[in-house]
C-alpha cells in the first residue's frame, strides 16, 4: 500500500474542509427555518423534484458511459488520434480518391510519369 504524499494530503484536507463547511451551512439553514410548515403540495413537489433530478442524473451518466464505450467520443479531427486506433485517416485510406494538390511538386511528379 502506497503512502499519501504531501500534495495528496493537502487536497484531501481542502476537500474535507469544504465538506465540513457545507454540512455546517446545511444544518444552520435547516435550523433557521424554525417551524415553517410545508403543505402536502410542497412535499409532493419536493418529492417529484428529487425523483426526476435523480432520474435525469442517472440517465445522463448512463449515456456518458455508453457513449464512452461505444466509440462516440473519439476525436473528430482526422489528423489527430489515429495513432491509437486501427483506422487510417480519410486522406490516407486506400479506397478514398486522391485529389492532386496544385503546386510545383505535383507538376514535377506528373512529368516523371
Amino acid at each position: 500500500m502506497s503512502r499519501i504524499g504531501r500534495g495528496q494530503f493537502a487536497i484531501l484536507a481542502v476537500l474535507l474542509g469544504l465538506l465540513v463547511m457545507a454540512v455546517i451551512l446545511a444544518v444552520s439553514g435547516w435550523n433557521s427555518a424554525g417551524s415553517a410548515d410545508m403543505t402536502r403540495a410542497g412535499w409532493l413537489a419536493m418529492g417529484f423534484g428529487i425523483f426526476f433530478s435523480l432520474i435525469i442524473g442517472c440517465g445522463l451518466m448512463a449515456l456518458m458511459f455508453f457513449s464512452s464505450r461505444s466509440g462516440y467520443d473519439e476525436a473528430a479531427d482526422p489528423f489527430r488520434g489515429h495513432e491509437l486506433s486501427e483506422e487510417k485517416p480519410p486522406e490516407m485510406a486506400a479506397d478514398s480518391p486522391q485529389k492532386p494538390a496544385d503546386g510545383p511538386s505535383t507538376k514535377l511528379a506528373n512529368r516523371k510519369r
